[in-house]
């Protein structure tokens, strides 16, 4: 029964984990497509920007032809700089915003690449959590087909054990953190490490009566080597100088 609720509690933990793996899966997902969707932001602004630029060139541009044909018919020395000095305004402005351009299309260059590059990575990781997805459902159907089985076998199991045992078994799963029956065969408790007293560990062995460990108090299990040839019915070897049997395992 002990190895059956193991094997239940490992399936329930990893029925439970593989939601909380693909959350986190799909939380970085999310966090990669909001930096894509930034960048992809700050590159049509960029383009938005270029666009105005090259509006706000072509503007000045006709206004420097509206000023020299202006400045033909200055009738002053005074009209004639006034006229020079807007066309210097127009070209320095001009320069100014071909400059920007200039920034703009250097920076746009990169961000565009790593946009590109953003967005196949994105379609390849979008497929990855797709796939671990599936492979999660089917992994969860699997689990709990077999914890279905898991606790229809404990029950009949548990249908065998006297009800003061079967409750003292549970006690002590609730309160030993799942782990209410510890192996004992090489003397000493396995799950506290406590040493039994050799008298104990005789009665033990003999299995007559369910015994508990006087430290941790979980139920004892001696569970003894298997002698394989003995079991098989196959001799011992000799030992030709003492006559004595020896055990080749």
């Amino acid at each position: 029964m002990q190895g059956l609720d193991t094997r239940a509690e490992d399936l329930r933990k990893e029925i439970a984990a593989l939601p909380v793996q693909i959350a986190a899966i799909e939380k970085l997902l999310e966090a990669h497509q909001r930096k894509l969707e930034a960048d992809r932001a700050v590159l049509a602004a960029s383009q938005k920007e270029r666009r105005q630029l090259d509006l706000d060139v072509q503007t000045h541009q006709q206004k420097i032809s509206k000023l020299r044909d202006q400045m033909l018919s200055a009738k002053t020395n005074e009209q004639y700089r006034a006229f020079q000095h807007e066309i210097e305004f127009c070209d320095k402005s001009i320069a100014k915003s071909e400059d920007r351009t200039l920034e703009l299309m250097l920076a746009s260059e990169s961000l565009d690449n790593n946009v590109k590059a953003a967005e196949e990575a994105l379609t390849t990781e979008k497929a990855e959590v797709e796939r671990q997805k599936t492979e999660a459902r089917q992994r969860t159907a699997i689990d709990l087909e077999q914890l279905k089985k898991l606790l229809a076998e404990r029950a009949e199991l548990a249908a065998t054990v006297a009800n003061p045992l079967l409750a003292q078994y549970e006690k002590l799963m609730r309160k030993r953190a799942g782990v209410a029956v510890s192996d004992a065969t090489k003397g000493r408790c396995s799950a506290c490490q406590l040493e039994l007293r050799p008298q104990m560990y005789q009665e033990l062995r003999k299995g007559e009566s369910v015994m508990y460990c006087e430290n941790c108090q979980r139920i004892l299990h001696y569970n003894p080597p298997v002698d394989f040839d003995a079991a098989s019915g196959a001799p011992a070897a000799v030992d030709p100088r003492e006559g004595r049997r020896v055990d080749m395992s």
